[in-house]
């Protein structure tokens, strides 16, 4: 019966919910994982009440577990027990009420306009071929003009992009559709790759392939280029740019994206929208982003901000 609980789960975030791939593959190994907990001490998911929820969390602190991942794991199971609740097999949700673990706050890591610029020339000659240099190109100026997100990105369907746009029609998390403008530069980056893209699709058409509908195809089974793939592309783009490698992912554009128009003076609220942010709370983190670039221009740059005079700021005083 577990089993068949968290399949049926699973299938109602894909479906009904919309929820993406990976959401859901997260969601059942952590279900998967508590089921295994709760049958070792002769358990059920339809049985285990709070407590055992909550001694199944103590014990992943005890396995070292990190406090990310034990939040993790109690959202899953608090989504799982609600989806029971209004299936009608709960008359409760055990874990409605357990406080998950308390996270540090992160600032999202980010990149200046400097090392975008060196980001962006370097794709356009990053390839083996004119359409890998086309494509690549287009994928680095649509994700900094838009901030979205990779998966967001690399599913793009070839229909949005037609007719010149101003603006793309995106479908994120959840389903939610939202409008995103497009820059100049990758307006004229999104032009010169279809031109390429189309003719490509012409000789696969002449070839006895079926057309793609993606923006970015590929032949692997998800018919367009993997999140994977780009990943390891933007490291590739950013070794040869000059810059390390690790410091440089599609998420972290993103969060330049974000950075850079606020800094610019966007509208917190335009933000939000523009990155599909379903909470305020989510975008209001690259206010604090700014704060610290702020505040350390201030200390680098201020004729106040220095050591007082006749010290050494390694020894202090003399």
């Amino acid at each position: 019966m577990s089993e068949n609980w968290i399949s049926a789960f699973l299938e109602a975030q894909s479906g009904e919910r919309d929820a993406a791939r990976n959401t859901c593959l997260a969601y059942g190994r952590d279900l998967k994982d508590f089921l295994a907990w709760l049958e070792r001490r002769g358990g059920t998911l339809k049985r285990a009440g709070r407590d055992e929820v909550e001694h199944y969390l103590i014990d992943c602190e005890a396995q070292g577990l990190a406090a990310t991942t034990r939040a993790r794991r109690l959202s899953s199971i608090r989504q799982f027990y609600r989806f029971a609740y209004e299936e009608g097999w709960r008359t409760d949700n055990p874990a409605l009420q357990i406080s998950g673990p308390a996270l540090p706050a992160r600032l999202p890591g980010t990149l200046d306009e400097g090392q975008v610029e060196r980001l962006l020339a370097r794709a356009r000659d990053h390839g083996r071929n004119p359409i890998e240099r086309a494509r690549n190109t287009c994928l680095m100026e649509l994700l900094y003009a838009t901030g979205l997100r990779v998966s967001e990105l690399v599913s793009l369907p070839d229909a949005a992009a037609r007719g010149d746009p101003r603006m793309l029609l995106v479908r994120g998390k959840g389903g939610r559709e939202r409008m995103v403008p497009l820059s100049r530069p990758a307006r004229a980056a999104l032009a010169d790759w279809l031109t390429i893209r189309d003719a490509q699709q012409e000789r696969a058409r002449r070839d006895g392939a079926a057309a793609s509908r993606f923006l970015f195809p590929s032949r692997g089974q998800a018919g367009h280029l993997t999140r994977h793939r780009f990943h390891g592309l933007i490291k590739e783009i950013a070794l040869a740019a000059g810059l390390d490698p690790s410091m440089v992912t599609p998420h972290r554009l993103r969060h330049a994206f974000a950075t850079h128009l606020l800094s610019g003076g966007a509208d917190l609220r335009v933000i939000q929208t523009l990155l599909g942010h379903a909470d305020i709370s989510s975008t209001e983190i690259y206010t604090h982003v700014l704060d610290a670039r702020l505040r350390d221009l201030v200390l680098e740059h201020h004729p106040l901000a220095g050591p007082p005079p006749g010290t050494d700021p390694e020894e202090g005083p003399q």
